[in-house]
């Protein structure tokens, strides 16, 4: 399978186009506080999803792919 357009490479001396306005939300995504460990794992627990309910879940349906 072929694209249509042919892509471009990136140069990477040249560098990447970037706004202000994307330097101002990197800059204000990087001071934000990451979850610690035990906190992720609380959340995950906290989810309602078992994996008992996983397992009950129905696979796809309809013939079989074949080549």
């Amino acid at each position: 399978m072929k694209s249509s357009a042919p892509s471009t490479e990136l140069d990477l001396d040249k560098g990447i186009c970037t706004s202000p306005k994307d330097v101002e939300a990197l800059r204000r995504l990087s001071s934000k506080p990451s979850m610690s460990w035990e906190s992720y794992l609380e959340l995950l627990q906290s989810l309602p999803v078992s994996l008992e309910r996983l397992r009950e879940r129905r696979g796809p349906r309809g013939e079989p792919f074949a080549l």
